[in-house]
């Protein structure tokens, strides 16, 4: 699956992703001093507000089961970081 934010795809969407990083520090960079966990929190929190909380295709982005999104996110939220719902993404 490829998505765009334009009907034009080109090179540095191929290279991103499809996500649009212009206007953001995101990157292997900001990973640098996060725990894996952390990082896989930020990873599932981006994700569900890039699909306005669509977790099947959150899940196909990441490369999980549904369950397991779901089970993380959960998680997270019992331990106090704040998920994203279908009507704040």
């Amino acid at each position: 699956m490829l998505l765009a934010f334009s009907d034009i795809i080109d090179a540095g969407a191929l290279l991103t992703g499809g996500v649009d990083r212009s206007d953001d520090n995101q990157g292997a960079g900001s990973l640098v001093g996060q725990t894996i966990a952390d990082s896989e929190r930020d990873l599932i929190i981006d994700n569900l507000k890039h699909t306005t909380c669509n977790c099947t295709h959150a899940a196909k982005i990441l490369g999980i089961s549904i369950r397991t999104l779901r089970n993380k996110r959960n998680t997270n939220v019992e331990g106090g970081v704040p998920a994203p719902s279908p009507g704040e993404a």
